[in-house]
């Protein structure tokens, strides 16, 4: 029970898949939390530091989910007012993608004190593992980060306009809309425009490919790419360097890079 606790909700960053790869404000965090509330995304080895909480998933995998939004939010509310301090565990950073903004504005309708401890996010933090500059003096001063589709599962209008751009775009969750995308960046680059996908960024379970946007679905199919992965375009993607890369279909314009 309660025993006079404030009704608190913390939302923390878990970040991109390594679990050393959490912050030490996380780890306090979740070491002090009642009840734990965690996502799909969320390395579960991270569970341990909140040894006298209880753990309760709220993921969603593959289109399939054990609580909608709603229910969340008044989960949250229900084990705040019972039990004290819920800590709401996502993958990444919560602010980017993670539906934070309707939990917080439903915790604190209800009286709940509110906080967040920020995470790496998959975008940048898969990239950094993986030595991929998404900016890059001379070559690209900025980056898109997008989410493949919108609230009603289709291909993001946005990608779109990112598909003008010569930034490297990062894509997030894009893997079945893949051939939609790169039709949409073949229209503004051409078909040896550079791309990569990476699958399980920053665990041992990474994988890679690298390629040209006329041959990355062949790879993709090939080697069973799903998500989650990042989908990174533009000059960016010729500069990853993962131990776990299993297509490198660039060919000749890596190795003039390496030479040049």
């Amino acid at each position: 029970m309660n025993n006079h606790k404030i009704p608190r909700l913390s939302l923390v960053g878990g970040g991109p898949g390594d679990p050393k790869l959490i912050t030490l404000k996380a780890i306090e965090t979740l070491e002090k939390a009642d009840i734990i509330l965690f996502d799909a995304l969320v390395n579960n080895s991270l569970l341990d530091y909140a040894k006298n909480a209880q753990k309760i998933f709220v993921g969603k995998r593959r289109g399939w989910s054990r609580y909608t939004q709603p229910e969340i939010n008044r989960l949250i509310v229900k084990m705040a007012n019972k039990f004290g301090h819920v800590v709401r565990l996502k993958g990444g950073d919560p602010m980017v993608f993670g539906r934070a903004q309707d939990e917080i504005a439903y915790a604190e309708k209800h009286g709940l004190v509110v906080d967040v401890v920020p995470g790496i996010s998959s975008y940048s933090g898969i990239a950094a593992y993986n030595q991929v500059p998404i900016t890059s003096r001379g070559v690209s001063q900025g980056f898109w980060v997008l989410t493949a589709t919108n609230s009603r599962g289709e291909l993001s209008s946005d990608i779109a306009i990112a598909a003008q751009s010569s930034s490297n775009i990062l894509i997030l969750m894009g893997t079945r809309k893949l051939p939609q995308i790169v039709e949409k960046f073949k229209s503004f680059h051409g078909e040896d425009y550079p791309i990569a996908l990476v699958q399980n960024g920053t665990t041992p379970n990474e994988k890679v490919v690298v390629g040209k946007l006329s041959n990355i679905e062949e790879s993709v199919k090939k080697h069973r790419i799903s998500n989650p992965a990042v989908i990174i375009i533009g000059e960016a993607a010729r500069h990853v360097q993962s131990n776990n890369v299993v297509s490198n279909m660039l060919g000749d314009l890596n190795l003039l890079k390496k030479i040049s």
